[in-house]
């Protein structure tokens, strides 16, 4: 078992033909099950040509449509990145992956709205993307630290989430799946939605959650930690050092208001009974910790 992509996943790719799309695109492809997942790819305009041997379409629908493709991994430009994630919610794509940076704030607030009464559930935007180890890569995360395993990981920050996930290979802890959530201050799922996925799979036996100053999305999570989760977890905060009203690096990485500090969602995880680390080389062995 895993969470949102398995072997029984069926992949299109968006921004296909372009420089981003296509060399990630051959990365995942390369990756475990990628030549039987990844099934098509649409840029508008150039319908009927083959990518890899992936057919591309003018629109989702029509991928969907041919090829019954239940997943979307976008790589378009930021400008036109929201209208992507609408025309996957139209065609009734699954689960929606957008890895472009730099959306326009604006944009997303009108495509969330779009998406309230839909069956389509978002990654992103500027996030790395998901990977389900040993069997299917979407997104831009190095492979080859993966291991399949029991650990879930959760994460804010891209480069986090690498690093973590070396650290548990390194100790022997593998995978279920890892997802990077990405850190705009307005996208797709959250931190307290991805560990409500991975406390109903039975693969996944313990968690890491990276999360990083800014926003209140750490501390619900904590809160529903503390009521509901029955396995172990382990945290890092990002930026407990940052000046307040400066932004560090994500859009929403930043301290508003006297909210969304590193302090405040480190007691709240501690709290909730989470094993918090503020040395991000120990991230690996606090979740070892938390399982023994």
């Amino acid at each position: 078992m895993a969470i949102l992509i398995d072997e029984s996943s069926r992949i299109v790719t968006q921004g296909i033909t372009g420089k981003t799309g296509q060399f990630h695109t051959r990365n995942c492809l390369a990756y475990a099950h990628g030549r039987a997942v990844f099934v098509a790819g649409v840029t508008p305009g150039k319908g009927g040509q083959v990518f890899e041997g992936i057919p591309i379409f003018d629109t989702v629908a029509q991928a969907r449509a041919e090829t019954g493709a239940n997943v979307s991994v976008i790589y378009v430009p930021p400008a036109f990145a929201a209208a992507a994630i609408d025309e996957a919610v139209e065609a009734s794509i699954e689960t929606i992956i957008c890895i472009t940076e730099g959306v326009p704030v604006k944009d997303m607030i009108l495509s969330r709205q779009r998406m309230k009464s839909s069956g389509s559930v978002l990654i992103g935007p500027n996030c790395p993307g998901v990977i389900t180890p040993d069997v299917v890569k979407i997104g831009i995360m190095p492979g080859y630290i993966h291991q399949q395993g029991p650990i879930g990981v959760v994460s804010r920050s891209g480069t986090l989430t690498y690093e973590i996930v070396d650290q548990l290979s390194k100790l022997g802890l593998g995978q279920s799946t890892c997802v990077g959530i990405g850190g705009d201050p307005v996208g797709g799922l959250k931190h307290l939605e991805v560990m409500k996925l991975f406390n109903d799979d039975p693969q996944t036996e313990g968690v890491v959650l990276c999360g990083e100053i800014g926003g209140m999305d750490e501390e619900a999570c904590a809160d529903w930690i503390g009521q509901h989760l029955k396995k172990p977890v382990a945290a890092f905060i990002a930026g407990s050092t940052a000046p307040a009203g400066k932004r560090m690096g994500h859009a929403g990485a930043i301290i508003a208001g006297g909210k969304g500090t590193a302090e405040d969602k480190i007691r709240a995880l501690e709290a909730a009974g989470v094993a918090v680390t503020r040395n991000p080389a120990r991230i690996g062995e606090a979740m070892r910790a938390a399982l023994d």
